[in-house]
């Protein structure tokens, strides 16, 4: 629900409060903090060793959800939030929104879900 509340909220490369705006890693680390106090690193790359990878029909609210939009596995985050949507910030010029997982655009550009928890296992990719 926090990271709902933050819809709208403009996109700005390396921000990470709603004052100022986030990029999407920023968004990701705030929510966490904010929810659960959990302290996240700061990048997408070093957020995909936290906790542990979910299969996409394990998926619940408030999972991480990881886009490769550059090339890169790790590009691009989101927060999940239940009924196939995430919450993140997308890019320059936009605002923080919420999205579809099976649209034509996210979609094929999942790579990963991951929950954080003290525990770790592995599960197989969506």
């Amino acid at each position: 629900m926090h990271a709902f509340s933050l819809v709208g909220t403009p996109y700005r490369w390396g921000g990470n409060n709603p004052r100022g705006g986030f990029d999407c890693s920023g968004l990701v680390v705030y929510v966490m903090r904010r929810s659960l106090g959990t302290t996240l690193p700061r990048t997408v790359e070093q957020m995909g060793s936290v906790g542990y990878e979910i299969a996409w029909e394990d998926r619940l609210p408030g999972d991480l959800v990881f886009f490769n939009t550059t090339g890169s596995e790790l590009s691009h985050v989101g927060i999940y939030i239940g009924q196939n949507r995430f919450v993140h910030a997308p890019r320059e010029g936009g605002t923080v929104r919420l999205e579809s997982l099976v649209s034509a655009y996210w979609g094929p550009r999942i790579t990963a879900f991951r929950r954080l928890a003290s525990e770790s296992h592995a599960t197989t990719k969506p």
